[in-house]
């Protein structure tokens, strides 16, 4: 009996003290943030909202398309000068100017054909005679005559080539197939990729040609 008095005298006295400090620790122990996920944190320690860097001018000017300014004439539904982006093909301006007439003469259009900057695309209606030999791929851009007397590989035709050292009517015609194919020449020596044209046939017509 005098055990079971002893132990009950302790639990009155115990049970009062641990009320004590329970309240104290809720009471001086800094209280937290809790999210809605139910991660506690610091209200101290400040929250960034926005983590994304200023995209620099270069950075932008890197991520912005090459543009085409390109002339559309002939048997097309709206002729005009349009804006297209590097990569697109000649259907893509044909496209941009609302497409072919119904008299238009579309069989000898490539329609695969790379666009440039400030290509002219002529459209001819049937019948119609070409105006020159180019006319048959449908794109004419600066002649020689403007280039400094220099032959633009990027836009001469198959003649305006072989008047060019080392270059006859073969070689010409795999000129105009590689820039159908390939697109434009970035530089003379692109020329190169030709095949039949080495570095002996380059050197002897590399100041009678230009890319510009």
């Amino acid at each position: 009996m005098f055990l079971s008095f002893v132990s009950d005298h302790w639990r009155k006295l115990l049970f009062p003290l641990f009320a004590v400090m329970a309240m104290l620790v809720f009471l001086f122990i800094p209280r937290g943030q809790v999210s809605q996920e139910g991660l506690l944190f610091d209200e101290q320690i400040p929250i960034q909202e926005n983590l994304v860097e200023a995209i620099s001018e270069d950075e932008k000017a890197d991520v912005l398309p090459v543009v085409f300014i390109v002339d559309v004439k002939g048997a097309v539904v709206h002729p005009g000068v349009y804006t297209l982006e590097e990569g697109d093909r000649l259907i893509d301006a044909i496209n941009a100017a609302g497409g072919y007439l119904a008299e238009a003469d579309t069989r000898l259009i490539n329609h695969a054909l790379k666009l440039s900057d400030e290509m002219l695309i002529y459209i001819p209606v049937l019948g119609e005679e070409p105006i020159e030999e180019h006319t048959v791929i449908q794109t004419t851009e600066v002649t020689s005559a403007d280039s400094g007397g220099k032959v633009n590989i990027n836009t001469a035709s198959e003649s305006e080539l072989t008047t060019l050292n080392g270059i006859g009517p073969a070689k010409a015609a795999a000129i105009i197939q590689y820039r159908e194919e390939q697109g434009l020449f970035q530089s003379p020596e692109d020329l190169m990729q030709i095949s039949g044209i080495g570095q002996k046939t380059f050197e002897k017509l590399q100041s009678e040609i230009t890319v510009k």
